[in-house]
């Protein structure tokens, strides 16, 4: 009888058990690697929490939009034309006023006693352009007289210079006596007419001084008049018919010229004032049509003016108003304004998404056919709307897109919808 050896069969025994072990080792590494080579689940996604729209083919209408407020077209900002102090505030902001409303009244003595300085000095001019014109008067008829006098002095020597030709020729007198008749002639000929060219520059002369005084007459009522101007100033007034916005200054405050007292602005002429993102500005033009939402009805308008500089990423584009407007609207009202660019005839579309400027390309969510799941897919936008992007590659007509934020699940290719 064959007694089996006890060696043999622990080494057989071994040698099984490392086998086991290896082989257990393998399938762990194995299934390690295949783990490691699976994709992520794709995350599951509430339908009712995404917004999702159907790419469409047709018209569509490119239009920016951009919130504001109704500000007036005619405001005036009144400012002190002379220095004073404040006496009396008469109207406060708020209440309707005309052009000829007194808003304030400020006080400067010094003015007044300057505007009656400048009365006396009128006056005082004023007569001396009297005296003046008398005196100049009596210089003129002196000298009338006085040519009026050598001239008659010339007629009679030269009526004897003639007498005295006659006769020297006659024989009558001695020819030395005509010759010293001619001669007197001749010296009050001359002097007659210097006299003559005396009297026309007198009346030059009187002119001439006439006009300068009443040149220092002019000069000093027009200080007259501009002192009577500082005067009235003093009372301050709205200048137009509208509302009183804003009063600056208070009772008993001195102030400069220059100084801004008060802001009147026309009730009944607005325009809106929309601040339009400065990467959708680059689209609008003079004349475009535009509508303003005031939330108490919607007022047709068009493009009057584009701001040439931004301020804090924006551009003001001012709407002129060619409705009418709708009872509540007064100026700094907050509104909502839509300019429309243009229209597209046909063209592929589909609602704008949540992230992705024009001429540029995105990735989106596309549902399947089934519509359970979603693939991300490129998209490249055309030109872009408030509401509607234009495709231009990435889709086509039926297709359904997520519209929503979907930047949590930019690690996903896949999602699930429930």
């Amino acid at each position: 009888m064959d007694v089996p050896r006890k060696t043999k069969t622990k080494r057989n025994k071994r040698v099984r058990q490392a086998a086991i072990a290896v082989a257990a080792v393998a399938c762990i590494a194995l299934v390690t690697f295949g783990i490691s080579r699976l994709k992520p689940a794709a995350p599951s996604v509430e339908r009712s929490t995404v917004l999702i729209d159907t790419v469409k083919r047709g018209p569509m209408l490119r239009e920016v939009r951009g919130n504001g407020s109704l500000v007036p077209e005619d405001v005036r900002v009144i400012a002190a034309s002379t220095e004073g102090r404040v006496e009396r505030i008469l109207i406060q902001p708020g209440t309707a006023v005309g052009p000829g409303t007194v808003l304030l009244e400020l006080v400067n003595p010094k003015l007044g006693q300057e505007a009656q300085d400048a009365q006396f000095a009128l006056q005082a001019g004023e007569a001396d352009y009297n005296n003046l014109k008398v005196r100049l008067e009596s210089d003129r008829m002196t000298q009338q007289s006085q040519t009026a006098q050598v001239r008659a002095e010339y007629e009679q020597a030269k009526i004897q210079a003639d007498t005295d030709e006659q006769l020297s020729r006659d024989g009558l007198i001695a020819p030395l006596n005509y010759k010293l008749s001619k001669v007197r002639a001749e010296e009050l000929a001359n002097r007659y007419a210097i006299e003559q060219r005396r009297l026309d520059a007198t009346a030059k002369s009187t002119q001439a001084q006439l006009a300068a005084q009443q040149a220092r007459i002019s000069q000093l009522r027009a200080l007259l008049e501009l002192k009577r101007n500082q005067v009235q100033t003093l009372r301050v007034v709205a200048g137009l018919s509208g509302v009183l916005q804003r009063m600056d200054v208070e009772v008993g405050q001195q102030i400069q010229p220059g100084t801004n007292l008060a802001r009147v602005a026309e009730q009944q002429k607005l325009k809106a004032e929309l601040r339009i993102g400065e990467t959708q500005v680059r689209d609008i033009q003079l004349g475009q049509q535009a509508s303003i939402d005031t939330r108490n009805g919607i007022i047709p308008g068009h493009v009057s003016r584009i701001d040439p500089a931004a301020l804090q990423g924006t551009v003001a584009v001012d709407v002129a108003l060619d409705g009418e407007l709708p009872q509540g609207a007064r100026p700094d009202l907050s509104v909502d304004g839509t300019i429309e660019l243009e229209r597209l005839s046909d063209v592929v579309y589909v609602g704008r998404p949540a992230f992705g400027q024009q001429q540029n390309t995105v990735s989106m969510f596309k549902l399947d056919p089934d519509g359970r799941g979603a693939s991300r897919v490129q998209v490249k936008i055309g030109r872009s709307s408030v509401n509607a992007v234009e495709i231009i590659e990435g889709l086509q007509p039926g297709d359904q897109v997520i519209l929503s934020d979907t930047s949590q699940w930019d690690n996903y290719n896949r999602i699930r919808l429930n």
